[in-house]
């Protein structure tokens, strides 16, 4: 929603500057602002991405695309979640290993992304690093190991193939290994009208394991599918006096999530 506000913003004052009659500046700014309005509420939201929880799906520094339609519409389809109805219209069932935009259900108001592994009925477990689906465990492959054909500048020996029971594959990170805090849960029955999700980078990040902040997260909090990478920048810790030094990541411009991964590898 930031990110829809400041693109708005800066094509506001390029017309404002731009334009020698004012009216017509004014008649502009709010046919741009209504379009702009209803294809960010109906079809497609811009998102950055500030952590590193999904890694290494996505980076820091990610601009991605989600889709407003995938799942049909909710309030929080609506700018700033605006409570015109409640529940969900033009309903559609999300996957799992869908890339997941959602508000957290601790304040109905932070957008986090998560990966979707848990469905309704479900019950979800953690043992020594590995997932348990309905008491099956999830088949994994390193990626040293692995016969996957993906060129990816930014895996590791810490990445692991995934592969989920509807056969969707994505891959995700155990940086301290099958031990950590997170690594070791209870037993998670997913509730009806509810999903459970999961970060990629497994030991850093907050997700439905933790129950006091994120846990369950209802059906109508899901914001949207996040589909492809439009743009991303390295800062490499750089701040906003060092811009200069920022880094454009050419080669995940229009990066489909996870498109390849499920495409090119073999088990």
């Amino acid at each position: 929603m930031q990110l829809s506000i400041i693109l708005l913003l800066l094509l506001v004052l390029y017309i404002v500057f731009t334009s020698e009659s004012k009216w017509e500046a004014f008649k502009i700014i709010i046919s741009a602002g209504a379009i702009a309005l209803f294809i960010r509420t109906f079809f497609f939201q811009p998102f950055t991405i500030p952590s590193g929880s999904m890694i290494p799906t996505l980076l820091v520094g990610d601009f991605i695309f989600v889709s407003q339609y995938k799942y049909g519409y909710s309030k929080h389809s609506l700018p700033f979640s605006l409570p015109l109805f409640k529940g969900r219209v033009l309903k559609k069932n999300p996957k799992r290993g869908d890339v997941v935009v959602f508000k957290t259900p601790n304040d109905n108001r932070t957008d986090y992304v998560k990966t979707l592994i848990g469905l309704p009925g479900d019950k979800i477990q953690v043992k020594e690093g590995k997932v348990y689906i309905n008491n099956t465990m999830l088949n994994r492959d390193s990626i040293l190991n692995s016969s996957i054909k993906v060129h990816n500048n930014y895996l590791t020996k810490f990445d692991y193939v995934e592969i989920l029971p509807n056969g969707k594959k994505h891959i995700i990170r155990e940086l301290k290994g099958d031990n950590s805090s997170n690594d070791n849960t209870i037993i998670y029955s997913v509730p009806e009208n509810n999903f459970f999700l999961m970060g990629d980078n497994r030991d850093n990040s907050i997700d439905s394991r933790v129950l006091n902040y994120v846990g369950f997260v209802p059906f109508e909090n899901l914001v949207g599918k996040a589909e492809i990478v439009f743009f991303s920048i390295d800062k490499k810790g750089y701040g906003l006096k060092n811009f200069w030094k920022w880094r454009i990541r050419f080669d995940r411009i229009g990066k489909i999530l996870n498109k390849k991964v499920n495409t090119y590898y073999e088990s």
